[in-house]
């Protein structure tokens, strides 16, 4: 795309804004022969799909959202931060890139501890000494190089846009800035953000955000060493961090082997550690099977409280075994063997609710926020991209790079902090999970790409902390199983259990559901109402062989597609 191909696609969105059309604006189709993008934000969809249409792949697309998002949607979007991507190539390969977020070289397993051994939660979640080492820039030029067709400068053009001319704010845009507008005001002083007092249909521009994505265009390098690294690093330590130039410098995003299972007449590709969804997805799916899910009436309360018994099991296995595979060895072939797997279903019987002190991890607890980005992409060629993305909390640790306006994680909360010790969501935090330098934090991040006949027929993920994993599972089972639409899928309620606290939390849409709730109860479930649950964005190939979006109305989640 050129410059002014993207300038002129940039103002077409932003007409499309000033009108508050929906999100069947014309230039949106969420039924397509050939090509999708689903993603947080209708600019960052277009761009996706504008990419395609221009001749590029599912890749390019892919490297062109992910800069348009840390735009238009700052609160997730990043180029401070990390993620997880997950792919099907046209030539068959199934393939897994980390570009996850490590610990400083000085951090250590204490450093967030008072003498007396309690937490200091407050500093690995805002300022400066919560912030990991970001891998965005470097996996989008990791991807870039090994699978991109279009030129780099040209796929941050549309972003460059944004940045300089300022894209419209939505009510939920603006609702979560005035929720953490105290705290980027402390951290930062008067800054882009709480410059004034925003309302919905606002225009947001960020002409330092513009200029840094200038310097990336020409040189990604420069986000690592150079003028922008120099900067990034100064903000950091000025906010109390930790992070040297030999950080930056060191970093690599890693391409590993996904997780691969069959389920029913699919085969389901996934993240690997550190991603911990994966592998619960993996063992879920796999009792799923064993306890013939089919068989059950969608939505009954025998099917939730099945759902809700295995997610337990998944749970507890999470906190014990996974964290970083370079530092630890995690016994993935076992954890997801028949042996295995038919053992934990014999130890505690899934037609009776067990209580989650009863259910240890198997014998062979963890931290994180929900304010993540997910999107989905397939292309003509027959590519098909699922990348989740994010800097922990909603505008990560609230530190924006001074001169640079960027906003930087606060992943150094996804580390176990102290064994035993809960996070934010209610996840317990183990050994294995333990802060330690170069080491990559665990996270539920969890991209999936679904084949049939070793072709895409899904496209899947969703932000949403610990609830990711119960959110992708749940849309699986509603396209794969109960054969809903994508968008029928996306917009059906949702629950979630994560073994700790033993709570079954449900989205409001279920409290009309009166005496399924009570039956629930009845059975032993302490019932708790919270929302939303995720905000997926996902693709399926329809019967009739086109692409439908599924675009979560939990969020401002578009999909485009021809």
């Amino acid at each position: 795309m050129s410059a002014c191909c993207a300038l002129t696609l940039a103002l077409t969105f932003y007409a499309c804004q000033k009108k508050n059309q929906s999100a069947t604006c014309s230039t949106c189709h969420p039924l397509a022969d050939s090509m999708m993008v689903v993603s947080a934000r209708r600019e960052a969809s277009e761009v996706g799909l504008q990419i395609m249409l221009d001749g590029g792949n599912a890749f390019d697309a892919a490297i062109a959202v992910h800069f348009a998002l840390a735009v238009v949607y700052p609160q997730a979007g990043n180029i401070g931060g990390g993620g997880f991507m997950i792919a099907h190539t046209q030539y068959g390969e199934n393939i897994c890139l980390d570009f996850r977020e490590t610990a400083p070289m000085a951090a250590h397993e204490k450093m967030y501890l008072h003498p007396d051994g309690t937490v200091q939660q407050r500093a690995s979640l805002l300022g400066g000494l919560a912030c990991g080492v970001p891998g965005s820039v470097h996996g989008m030029f990791e991807l870039h190089r090994k699978y991109g067709s279009k030129s780099w400068y040209e796929l941050l053009q549309p972003a460059i846009h944004w940045a300089e001319n300022g894209f419209v704010l939505t009510s939920l845009d603006v609702e979560e800035i005035n929720a953490v507008r105290h705290e980027l005001d402390s951290i930062n002083g008067m800054n882009v953000f709480t410059s004034r007092r925003w309302k919905e249909g606002d225009t947001l521009r960020q002409p330092d955000l513009a200029r840094t994505l200038i310097l990336i265009a020409h040189n990604p390098s420069c986000f690592y060493k150079g003028a922008i690294a120099d900067t990034l690093i100064a903000a950091v330590n000025n906010s109390g961090g930790i992070l040297q130039k030999d950080d930056l410098l060191a970093y690599r995003s890693v391409w590993r082997k996904p997780i691969e299972i069959s389920f029913l007449n699919y085969r389901i590709i996934t993240m690997p550690p550190p991603g911990s969804g994966g592998l619960a997805l993996a063992q879920i799916l796999s009792w799923l099977e064993m306890t013939h899910v089919q068989n059950y009436k969608h939505h009954s309360a025998s099917y939730i409280q099945l759902i809700a018994e295995l997610e337990k099991r998944a749970y507890a296995d999470r906190s014990m075994f996974l964290g970083d595979p370079d530092f630890i060895q995690i016994p993935l072939s076992e954890l997801l063997s028949k042996e295995y797997l038919s053992n934990r279903l014999e130890m505690f019987p899934v037609h009776q609710v067990t209580p989650s002190t009863s259910i240890l991890p198997g014998e062979i607890s963890f931290h994180e926020h929900e304010q993540t980005t997910h999107f989905s992409i397939v292309d003509a060629f027959g590519n098909a991209v699922s990348l989740t993305t994010t800097i922990n909390s909603a505008y990560g640790s609230r530190l924006i790079v001074n001169g640079a306006g960027f906003i930087m994680n606060n992943e150094m909360d996804d580390f176990s902090v102290k064994p035993g010790e809960k996070n934010q969501f209610g996840l317990l935090g183990g050994k294995a999970n333990r802060i330690q330098a170069n080491k990559r934090m665990l996270s539920s991040m969890t991209p999936v790409v679904v084949l049939k006949d070793n072709n895409p027929v899904m496209v899947i993920g969703s932000p949403g902390g610990a609830t990711i994993i119960t959110t992708v599972l749940q849309n699986l089972l509603n396209v794969l199983v109960f054969n809903m639409g994508m968008q029928q899928s996306v917009n059906q309620p949702r629950f979630h259990h994560q073994w700790m606290p033993d709570v079954l939390f449900l989205e409001p849409a279920w409290e009309e559901w009166a005496v399924l709730v009570d039956s629930l109860r009845r059975m032993g479930y302490t019932i708790q109402f919270r929302s939303p649950i995720g905000r997926v964005s996902a693709i399926v190939k329809t019967p009739g062989g086109k692409w439908e979006g599924g675009a979560d109305t939990r969020g401002d989640n578009v999909a485009c597609g021809r």
